[in-house]
């Protein structure tokens, strides 16, 4: 059986996209799933009626804005591999979700924009990655347009990131001049042409090393001159691909595309079939779960409501850790110490979802969820596990938020806690006073907060300032506690969950908490 399993997770990859606002990601998405023969026309931005977003933004907000705030998974199946792509946000402000979702894939694909190189989130996503050693394949994207030199992009990927690169194609020429790319692994020579958007680029020439004559005949005199200067330059400057290196994540393979023209994602999935790792073994606070372990183990990572607005309903994302899953199993819920039947487990394309009878290690699967699933929890075949590494982070920004219609408060007190649950935001409960406090990473959560409870719960909300600073979770031994939350009855709370949090009024009342109480942990991140 072990063997069996073994042989099926080497036949899995589970990857995420990330990249800062505007990169291109959501339409490499798009164009992954349309080489992987999951969908047959891409629904690009600019289309009219059904096919006006692409598929993996498939919230209202998402539609009306334009970015992506909530990461959706997509299942497909490319050149023997079962992929599993994670769609992240690309906006800062829902970079919680993003973090959460790194920690249930193998790897990451980077996409940088080549007129605007590393920009601030990428850097902070890529920090993420190197924290949890996560191998990276960069794709320079945009290679149509008028962007930066090569080789400065290279350098800058080197410089800001501290990451080894090794192209594995090489662009020739750029914007109106772009006629392609040279495949350094392959050498193969890629010509760029516009497809129509559900069409596929042919595969390119074979081409005899670079100094052959036919690409004297394929391409103009000053582009070859180029072009066998670049290759010469990047061989001799750049290390040769090592795949130990990217698996241990100090090596990025680096591929140049534009996705919109579909020109360069099938290279950049020949690669993922190739080196991109297999499920990789998962750690737990006792030991580490390998992929091909007989029993079925998995964590969530990510939970979602409203996903179809006719049935309410919540579905808890979980990656299958190790095992053999089949639909109708009884797993072990550690976190309530109870048996749950999982009779309606889902695989899904973005919003679109087909019964998951069976699923392996590296599967995501949705579980369909009335409240009793949270972020974090672990899934056993009867085993006490715990998986670790699942982050909240401690909000930077709190505002009160009541409804319109004060009738509406309790519809307003079940909107928050889902949205709590999901992850959505920090939502706490003040000891003193009647009001809600909203915390959350970026501004623009409280627009797409307040959009979200109008839209699916029916309760227009305002968001008003508060005088809180900032809040931290509260961590030591229980009389400590006691006697730090009677001393401090008036600022505190307590989470969703129950768990105590201190709101701090401004950075001299936090370090004054911090001075006077040694003993309790004042903590940012809470797994």
């Amino acid at each position: 059986m072990s063997e069996m399993l073994k042989k099926i997770a080497q036949k899995r990859r589970t990857f995420a996209i990330i990249s800062h606002p505007d990169a291109g990601k959501t339409t490499l998405t798009e164009k992954l799933l349309l080489f992987g023969g999951a969908i047959n026309q891409a629904g690009a931005v600019k289309a009219r009626g059904e096919n006006r977003r692409a598929r993996s933004d498939w919230m209202k907000v998402e539609q009306e804005r334009g970015i992506s705030v909530a990461s959706s998974v997509m299942s497909f199946e490319y050149g023997g591999c079962s992929f599993n792509l994670l769609d992240t946000p690309g906006h800062e402000d829902f970079s919680e979700d993003t973090y959460r979702v790194l920690t249930a894939v193998d790897s990451v694909v980077m996409v940088i924009d080549c007129a605007k190189g590393i920009e601030a989130q990428t850097k902070k996503l890529f920090e993420v990655c190197r924290l949890r050693d996560i191998p990276i394949v960069t794709f320079i994207n945009k290679l149509d347009r008028d962007g930066q030199d090569p080789f400065a992009l290279l350098e800058e990927i080197e410089q800001t990131l501290a990451l080894e690169v090794s192209p594995c194609a090489w662009p020739i020429g750029m914007g109106r001049d772009f006629k392609g790319c040279f495949d350094l692994r392959q050498d193969r020579l890629n010509l760029f042409e516009k497809t129509d958007k559900g069409a596929l680029p042919a595969i390119g020439e074979i081409i005899e090393g670079i100094d052959d004559a036919r690409l004297d005949a394929l391409l103009p005199s000053d582009l070859v001159k180029n072009l066998r200067e670049g290759v010469e330059m990047v061989r001799a400057l750049c290390k040769p691909f090592d795949e130990t290196a990217y698996l241990e994540g100090y090596q990025t393979p680096v591929f140049f595309g534009s996705a919109i023209h579909n020109f360069g994602v099938r290279e950049l999935l020949d690669a993922l079939v190739s080196f991109a790792p297999s499920p990789r073994p998962q750690t737990t606070v006792t030991r580490s779960v390998k992929p091909d372990e007989e029993k079925v183990t998995g964590f969530v990572f990510k939970i979602q409501a409203n996903m179809d607005p006719k049935h309410r309903d919540r579905i808890a994302f979980m990656r299958v850790c190790s095992g053999h899953f089949k639909r109708g199993m009884k797993l072990w819920h550690q976190r309530t110490q109870k048996q749950m039947i999982i009779h309606n487990p889902v695989m899904f394309l973005a919003q679109d979802r087909e019964l998951a009878e069976e699923a392996y290690a590296g599967d995501i699967i949705g579980l369909p969820s009335h409240g009793g699933i949270r972020i974090g929890d672990t899934f056993t075949e009867g085993e006490s596990l715990m998986f670790k590494g699942i982050p909240s982070f401690a909000p930077e920004l709190l505002q009160k938020v009541r409804a319109v219609d004060p009738l509406k408060a309790k519809h307003l007190s079940k909107a928050l806690e889902q949205i709590a649950e999901e992850g959505g935001a920090s939502v706490f409960k003040p000891t003193v006073g009647s009001d809600w406090i909203v915390g959350v990473v970026g501004a623009l959560q409280f627009e797409v907060l307040a959009d979200r409870i109008r839209t699916e719960f029916d309760v227009p909300v305002i968001f008003e300032p508060t005088t809180y600073f900032t809040a931290r979770w509260i961590a030591g031994e229980k009389a400590d506690i006691d006697k730090f939350i009677a001393l401090n009855h008036a600022t505190m709370a307590v989470d969703h969950d129950g768990a105590p949090v201190f709101l701090t009024r401004n950075a001299w009342h936090l370090n004054k908490a911090i001075e006077d109480f040694p003993k309790i942990s004042f903590l940012k991140i809470k797994e």
